[in-house]
């Protein structure tokens, strides 16, 4: 996926630019990148770093001297090395990019046949930030260009520029990724991510809505397009990618886990010794789930925090897999002879999750009950950069259909239906598979009510197919 971080001030920037950059770390794993512009100097200075074997902060920490300026935009990706600098009819400027581009293809051989060209390349393939800039740029003015990307692609794109006169922040269009925009004395910021905030001594000013685009300025906002009334934000932020001290919407990620946590508490029949959060994203989860239920919450696992933290995410599968399982360590102690429920925040293609129950049961649990955030994940994501799940056979749900059905794309909406033979017949395998004593997933009803948004206003496709497309 991605998160960025951008701040302008009447001071200099790069602190606050270099670690609100980082608190981005736990969205992206693979490319980081920071741009300034010294207004004193008229230059822009810029660093990209490959962050796949090591963390943001270490590749940086020691090249901040570089950085001069009061603004400056940063970001940590799971695609494109960013940001791209441009010099255009529009002045110079830096951009990065959240976004996920479904015909850039399509939209790649239309620009070469305009005579443009790309020079940035990710992997051998068009680096999709330098395609956002080039469309950008055949507008007339800031808004018109990046109307024109809200236009012309097909997925999703939220964007920061920096320029000479200020940062521009744009959502996308349908709102599926966020923007938060903080404020202290001197300084505003705008942000994936909320987190980035508080250490910082910014207080959440606003929260960009779908389409809206502003230009910010160390003494103010300027509101440069309004937001759309329609909106489709991913739900699935709730679930796994937001920080717990994060805000979407006005929406606390804590807040939605433990409320989801409180209701499956209060209706599941299961009888148990105690529950357990799977770090990290399952502890909300599990604490609501302990109140609603009137049970103790106990830490069974403990995530090993100093060498293996979210964000370090390899890029090959089997080393991915290898991580998952060594960052997490049972503990015996308060394992053995007891019936456990653990709460985590999706089952993906559950290789990790199959590793770490058959541990659970050779460390002495008698019982491993599990309980999901959310509904099954039927279709893969064509909407945000959602890495676990780039194509539905990696959903371990999609290949039981495929077993059932002989082929992976039929009866989808029954499979996707809460209580329906089908969903039923799915879940109890994937519970035998995985040696679960039993298995629970929210509703889609519960997690919608957890959020508190109307399901209008909520990308739910990966749970139930529906698009606005």
């Amino acid at each position: 996926m991605g998160g960025f971080f951008g701040t302008v001030a009447k001071e200099g920037c790069v602190t606050d630019l270099f670690y609100g950059t980082d608190y981005n770390s736990h969205l992206g794993t693979k490319r980081g990148g920071m741009a300034a512009y010294d207004e004193t100097t008229n230059c822009f200075s810029r660093s990209i770093h490959n962050l796949e074997s090591t963390y943001f902060r270490t590749k940086f920490g020691d090249e901040l001297d570089k950085f001069k300026g009061n603004s400056g935009i940063g970001i940590i990706s799971d695609t494109d090395a960013q940001p791209i600098i441009l010099n255009s009819h529009l002045g110079r400027f830096a951009i990065v990019t959240v976004a996920k581009i479904m015909n850039i293809a399509e939209l790649e051989e239309e620009l070469l046949e305009q005579n443009m060209h790309f020079s940035e390349l990710s992997s051998g393939q068009t680096n999709q930030t330098e395609l956002i800039a080039l469309l950008i740029i055949q507008g007339k003015n800031f808004v018109e260009g990046i109307e024109n990307v809200y236009n012309r692609i097909k997925g999703s794109c939220s964007m920061l520029l920096l320029t000479e006169d200020g940062i521009i922040a744009a959502r996308d269009k349908w709102g599926r990724t966020p923007i938060v925009v903080g404020k202290k004395e001197g300084a505003y910021a705008a942000t994936s991510e909320s987190s980035s905030f508080p250490n910082l001594g910014y207080e959440i000013e606003h929260y960009l809505g779908p389409g809206e685009i502003i230009r910010l300025r160390a003494d103010g906002i300027e509101q440069m397009r309004k937001p759309e009334e329609r909106m489709q934000v991913c739900s699935f932020l709730w679930v796994y990618y937001g920080f717990p001290t994060s805000c979407y919407e006005g929406r606390n990620v804590e807040e939605v886990r433990f409320t989801s946590g409180v209701k499956m508490g209060q209706t599941d029949p299961s009888e148990v010794d105690y529950v357990c959060g799977i770090p990290d994203s399952g502890v909300g989860m599990a604490l609501g789930y302990a109140e609603g239920k009137g049970i103790p919450y106990h830490r069974a696992i403990a995530k090993y925090t100093p060498t293996w933290p979210r964000s370090f995410t390899p890029s090959h599968q089997e080393m991915r897999n290898l991580v998952a399982k060594m960052k997490l360590i049972p503990n015996r102690a308060m394992l053995q002879g007891k019936r456990l429920l653990f709460c985590d925040d999706s089952i993906v293609r559950g290789t990790q999750l199959r590793d770490n129950v058959k541990e659970l049961y050779e460390y002495g649990a008698r019982e491993v009950h599990i309980r999901i955030a959310c509904p099954p994940l039927i279709y893969a994501c064509p909407f945000i950069g959602f890495t676990a799940s780039k194509s539905s056979l990696e959903l371990i749900t999609r290949r039981i259909i495929k077993e059932l059905e002989g082929d992976e794309n039929k009866n989808l909406d029954k499979y996707a239906t809460t209580d329906s033979p089908e969903y039923n017949r799915m879940v109890e395998i994937m519970r035998e598979r995985f040696g679960f004593t039993s298995l629970r997933f929210n509703t889609l009803e519960t997690l919608v009510e957890s959020i508190g948004l109307p399901k209008c206003k909520l990308c739910t496709h990966c749970f139930d197919g529906s698009s606005c497309f």
